[in-house]
C-alpha cells in the first residue's frame, strides 16, 4: 500500500497499458492493479497539437477499459517525443532508429506524458512535460546504441532508465515522465479522484 495516497485512492486499480515500464513503475510505488490493455483503435487519434496527443490518447485508453470496468479506477498514459514541434515516433527498424538519435543527438526535445484517471463517472486528466538534452553522440556511439536493441520499442529510440541513460546530459522536469509514468501528476490525480 502506497503511503501517499488515501486508502480509497489505491481501491481496485487497472492499468490499461501493456508497457512494462509503467506496471515497474507502479509495482514501484507499492500499488496493487492488474493490467487491462486498451484496445488497438483506442491508441490512434488525430490531434494538431503535440503537446496535446498524449493527454487524448491517455483519456482515450482510460475510457476503453472503464467501459469494461466501471467500478474500477482506471489508469490510461501515453508518451510521446517531440522535437522541433513534430513526434517522433518508435522506430521502424535500425536505420530509423539512427536516423532518430541522430536528430536528438546534441539538442534538446521534450517528453510529453499523458495521464487519465477514472471511476465511475468521475474522470481526471493531465499531462507533464520533460525536457531532455542529449549530449553530442558520435555515429559509432549510435551504431552501438541500436545494436542493444534497447530502444526499439520506444519513442525517440531510447531509454533514459537503461543504457540510455549514457546518451542524456541533462533532465529538466520528472524522470519517471521520460520513462512513461509521471509519479507526481499520477498520485495528484488518484488522489483528487478518491
Amino acid at each position: 500500500m502506497n503511503p501517499f495516497l488515501k486508502p480509497g485512492a489505491q481501491d481496485r486499480l487497472v492499468l490499461a497499458s501493456r508497457s512494462p515500464r509503467r506496471f515497474d513503475i507502479l509495482t514501484g510505488l507499492a500499488l496493487e492493479f492488474d493490467v487491462d490493455p486498451a484496445s488497438e483503435d483506442a491508441e490512434n487519434a488525430v490531434c494538431d497539437d503535440p503537446f496535446a496527443l498524449p493527454e487524448l490518447l491517455a483519456q482515450r485508453k482510460r475510457d476503453d477499459v472503464a467501459r469494461r470496468r466501471p467500478q474500477d479506477t482506471v489508469i490510461g498514459a501515453d508518451t510521446v517525443v517531440i522535437l522541433d514541434g513534430r513526434i517522433l515516433t518508435k522506430p521502424i527498424d535500425d536505420p530509423n532508429a539512427e536516423a532518430l538519435l541522430r536528430a536528438l543527438s546534441g539538442r534538446t526535445h521534450t517528453v510529453v506524458t499523458g495521464v487519465a484517471v477514472s471511476r465511475g463517472d468521475s474522470a481526471l486528466s493531465g499531462s507533464a512535460h520533460t525536457k531532455v538534452t542529449f549530449r553530442t553522440l558520435t555515429e559509432d556511439e549510435i551504431a552501438r546504441y541500436v545494436a542493444t536493441g534497447e530502444g526499439r520499442d520506444k519513442a525517440g529510440s531510447y531509454a533514459a532508465q537503461g543504457l540510455g541513460a549514457a546518451l542524456v546530459q541533462s533532465i529538466d522536469g520528472c524522470f519517471y515522465n521520460v520513462v512513461g509514468l509521471p509519479v507526481t501528476l499520477l498520485l495528484n490525480l488518484l488522489e483528487r479522484l478518491a
